[in-house]
């Protein structure tokens, strides 16, 4: 089973090195690797073009597009792979047998898609974790209650994509919540929860960087609830209030 992940770049030099060297860490040795970089500024392009001289799995690309939802698109046309996985440039896969496991859970389980928790960490000091978003088995009434799976630790069957579209551009900010909404409200696919951590990020991530952003993303939001027909206003209310208790000391 061949499982293709994609890594969206846009001036990400200071990160970049951890999310690769995890990627090309992992046990599980039949990835290609696809990275999709937005015409970087800085050293990004050359680190990629070294890695990409010693590892054959590694495909990548660079010019301008239109934000990480364009990037992780031309990814997604770009994917050979059975299955189809996210790292994105700040984060990595929280250890190097993680894409073994969830091999392991799509053979023996025959899912649609496989998903776990996700650590928000330190910007400087990847072992503080921050916040612990720890997910649950998936129940479609979840839906209706704001819940979503991490979409970092998600990765889903590359037909789903085929069948459903990938991420839609008129959303800047909630287009994976538009997508997962779009995907598990198929009541016909299987979903399986690994409870372990799958991916690590580092804080600081678009939907929460300044009070516009998360205004925009609130409005984004409640149009992905209602466009796929899964909640109302006390759906996002549900969604926000619920990220409480993933802080950790």
């Amino acid at each position: 089973m061949k499982i293709s992940i994609i890594t969206a770049t846009y001036n990400s030099a200071s990160t970049i090195k951890t999310c690769i060297e995890s990627v090309l860490g992992q046990t599980y040795n039949n990835i290609e690797y696809i990275i999709v970089d937005g015409g970087s500024k800085d050293n990004t392009l050359d680190y990629i073009k070294e890695k990409a001289k010693k590892h054959s799995e590694i495909v990548y690309s660079s010019e301008p597009d239109k934000g990480i939802y364009d990037a992780l698109n031309k990814g997604i046309k770009k994917a050979s792979g059975d299955i189809i996985g996210f790292v994105h440039s700040d984060d990595f896969l929280a250890d190097n047998t993680i894409i073994e496991e969830i091999v392991e859970v799509f053979k023996s389980k025959n899912v649609d898609g496989v998903y776990g928790n996700l650590h928000y960490v330190a910007l400087e000091n990847t072992d503080r974790v921050i916040r612990n978003w720890e997910s649950k088995p998936f129940q479609i009434k979840l839906l209706s209650q704001g819940w979503m799976p991490a979409h970092p630790t998600l990765y889903l069957k590359k037909e789903l994509y085929d069948k459903h579209g990938d991420f839609n551009l008129s959303y800047k900010i909630a287009a994976d919540y538009d997508f997962i909404l779009r995907i598990f409200k198929q009541e016909h696919l299987k979903f399986y929860f690994l409870p372990k951590t799958v991916v690590k990020m580092r804080v600081g991530g678009a939907s929460n960087r300044s009070l516009k952003n998360i205004v925009q993303k609130t409005k984004e939001d409640y149009r992905a609830i209602k466009t796929n027909n899964v909640g109302s206003w006390v759906t996002i209310f549900i969604k926000n209030v619920s990220k409480f208790r993933q802080f950790v000391s």
